[in-house]
């Protein structure tokens, strides 16, 4: 059994968005992933085989998809992105750490 706290040991200088991956097997994986002002850099798309559900457990953040569609999220606030749905993420708050739980499937 594996336990831990999503909003625990939260870096204070974050020079590149991290990601940590939390439990991994049988096609699946879950990841904590920590945003402070990070965003995709200019031009490129996360364009993944499988799906991905995303979950923004603290603070703000603004995805963007290649057909000019944006989500933005809050805390609790969630989307299910189909696979090879291009998207990026377009903005995080950069004066709070938005942290992510993502899960690839």
């Amino acid at each position: 059994m594996s336990a831990g706290d999503l909003l625990r040991d939260l870096p204070p200088d974050l020079p590149e968005e991290l990601v940590e991956t939390l439990v991994e097997g049988d096609g699946v994986r879950i990841e904590r992933i920590v945003s402070t002002g990070h965003a995709s850099p200019e031009g490129f798309w996360y364009d993944q085989p499988g799906r991905e559900f995303v979950l923004v457990v603290q603070g703000r953040a603004r995805l963007e998809f290649d057909d000019g569609e944006t989500l933005d999220l809050e805390a609790g606030g969630w989307t299910d992105i189909p696979p090879h749905r291009r998207h990026r993420v377009a903005w995080t708050a950069p004066d709070e750490p938005t942290v992510w739980l993502a899960l690839h499937f």
